[in-house]
C-alpha cells in the first residue's frame, strides 16, 4: 500500500545546502528576518529561547529538534532582555567557523547547529502548506543521531559529501515528520495520517491517481458515510477530498512533465485523465499556463540552475 509521507518527501526532493555551528553566552539575541526556505535547528548543550512569528515561544534545551518548513521570521536568544540584534540570511555572508553571540570569551551557554536546505520540486509550496509551520521534537535520540551526521558530513570534503547530506537530510526530514505528534498537528498531511480512517483514504489516492475516485468510494475505503468522510477528511487534512485529490495530480503531473521521457498521453493516463486534451485543460486551470509550456519553462530553468 502506498506510503502518503514516503510519496510527498520524494516529490520534495530535499536537498542539503548548508549548516553551521552556534553558539551564545551571556546576554545575546538576534532576529532572523523571514527566509522562507525549510530549516531546523539542533540544540548540542545548554539552553536558549526560540520566539518564531505567530507561534507559542519555546525554551530550547539539549537535545531539542526544531523544523520549520517554510522559515518565517523569528527570534534566538538567551534569557536576559535585550534588543536583538537584526540578520537577514539571504543575504549575510556565509560563516567559515562557528557563530557566536553575546560573550565572545568563554563556555558558552548554548551550542546549537542550524542549517536549510531547499526543495527541488517545482510544486514545493503546495506541499509545504500540508505540514505544520513549526516542528518541535523533544528527546527523539534518532533526530539526534542524524543531526551529528549532518554536521560531521558539512565539515568534511571527503568524496561524495553532496550525495551523503542528500540523503542525510531526507531522512532527517522523513524522521522529523515521523517524530511529530500529527494529532495534535493543525490540519493537513500529518494530522491525516495520524486518523486512522482518512490515511486510508489518503494512501488509496496516493496509491492510484489513475483512478476515476469519488467521494462515495473513499468513504467506502474509510468505514465512514459520504458526508461524515467528506466533513471529517475537510476538518482533517484543511482540504476537500476531491480538492486534495486534485492537487496531488498535478503534484505528480509536475514532476513527471520535469522529465523527457514520457508523453502528455502517458502523464494523463497516470493521473486520471482519458485523454491529454482533457490534462491539459484541467492543468492549464489549475497552474495557469498550458503543461507544455509549464515543461520548457521548468527544463530552461534547471538548466541555469546548473
Amino acid at each position: 500500500m502506498s506510503d502518503p509521507l514516503s510519496d510527498v518527501i520524494t516529490l520534495l526532493r530535499p536537498r542539503a545546502v548548508f549548516s553551521k555551528s552556534i553558539s551564545g553566552a551571556g546576554s545575546w539575541g538576534v532576529r532572523y528576518s523571514d527566509f522562507g526556505q525549510p530549516s531546523f535547528c539542533a540544540v548540542l548543550e545548554g539552553r536558549c529561547l526560540l520566539a518564531v512569528d505567530g507561534q507559542d515561544m519555546l525554551t530550547l534545551e539539549a537535545g531539542d529538534f526544531v523544523l520549520l518548513p517554510a522559515t518565517p521570521g523569528f527570534i534566538l536568544s538567551g534569557f536576559d532582555p535585550i534588543m536583538p540584534e537584526l540578520i537577514n540570511p539571504k543575504v549575510a555572508p556565509a560563516p567559515t567557523g562557528e557563530i557566536r553571540h553575546g560573550r565572545q570569551g568563554g563556555l558558552p551557554d548554548v551550542r546549537l547547529l542550524g542549517g536549510y536546505f531547499a526543495f527541488d520540486s517545482p510544486d514545493a509550496a503546495l506541499l509545504v502548506s500540508l505540514l505544520p509551520a513549526l516542528m518541535y521534537i523533544r528527546g527523539a535520540e534518532r533526530l539526534s543521531i542524524l543531526v551529528r551526521l549532518v554536521a560531521e558530513e558539512s565539515s568534511d570534503d571527503r568524496p561524495g559529501r553532496d550525495l551523503v547530506l542528500t540523503r542525510l537530510v531526507d531522512v532527517l526530514l522523513i524522521e522529523a515528520l515521523r517524530s511529530t505528534s500529527g494529532k495534535h498537528s493543525p490540519p493537513g498531511l500529518l494530522r491525516g495520517l495520524a486518523d486512522t480512517r482518512i490515511a486510508l483514504a489518503m494512501q488509496q489516492m496516493h496509491g492510484d491517481p489513475a483512478r476515476s475516485w469519488t467521494v462515495i468510494q473513499l468513504a467506502k475505503k474509510a468505514a465512514l458515510s459520504r458526508s461524515a468522510f467528506f466533513d471529517r477528511f475537510t476538518r482533517t487534512v484543511g482540504l476537500p477530498p476531491m480538492e486534495y485529490l486534485l492537487a496531488w495530480r498535478m503534484a505528480v503531473a509536475k514532476d513527471m512533465l520535469r522529465r523527457q521521457d514520457i508523453g502528455l498521453a502517458e502523464i494523463a493516463e497516470r493521473v486520471g485523465y482519458s485523454s491529454a486534451s482533457t490534462f491539459s485543460t484541467a492543468f492549464s486551470r489549475h497552474v495557469g499556463q498550458s503543461p507544455s509550456r509549464y515543461a520548457r519553462d521548468i527544463r530552461t530553468f534547471s538548466v541555469r540552475a546548473a
